[in-house]
């Protein structure tokens, strides 16, 4: 599939901004076992001290932190599926080159998705972080330089194109095809 350019992006923000406000779907759970490896699941178990477990969040490190762990407010990166759909096409495994672990059907907007909400997906809990999720060089070389740009424009940064940091507060299962909702919004 050839990157899509500007234009054909910003058509598409019609569809990504009908997206639900406070229940969706899960789309996609995807495990990272090492670099660059990408293994779509049935089922993730999100766990508050690993992440999902298998993924290598835990053992990757963060240049955000000052030791260089693991960040604890980004062990699970959330991207909107009807971004990644729009980026990469129909096909799961395209979606899973964006390095996410979990694609949900919501909107993931600051303005719905303040950082502090909780989110219910399958039988886990997750809050969103106020860490933000902006894409590297792999993303670029994957979808486009013009799908870089317009993610980390200001209003794609301001409606989350390139999805969310979140971190696991109940340990549970997780499915596509799960319901997603928001239990809670700070106030």
């Amino acid at each position: 599939m050839s990157p899509r350019t500007t234009d054909e992006l910003d058509a598409a923000k019609a569809t990504i901004a009908a997206a639900p406000t406070d229940a969706g779907t899960v789309r996609l759970v995807v495990r990272r076992p090492a670099v660059d490896e990408r293994e779509i699941l049935d089922v993730g178990r999100l766990d508050p001290t690993v992440g999902l477990d298998g993924d290598t969040w835990a053992v990757r490190g963060s240049r955000r932190t000052e030791d260089g762990s693991s960040h604890p407010d980004m062990q699970l990166n959330v991207m909107s599926a009807r971004v990644i759909e729009l980026l990469a096409g129909p096909d799961p495994q395209r979606w899973a080159l964006a390095g996410d672990q979990l694609y949900l059907d919501l909107d993931l907007s600051e303005a719905n998705l303040p950082a502090g909400t909780r989110l219910a997906l399958g039988s886990a809990e997750i809050e969103v972080t106020d860490q933000p999720h902006t894409g590297c060089a792999k993303f670029s070389a994957r979808f486009g330089a013009d799908a870089m740009r317009w993610v980390n424009t200001p209003d794609g940064r301001a409606e989350r194109r390139r999805g969310l940091n979140a971190r696991v507060v109940v340990a549970g299962e997780v499915r596509p095809g799960d319901d997603v909702r928001v239990l809670a919004r700070p106030t």
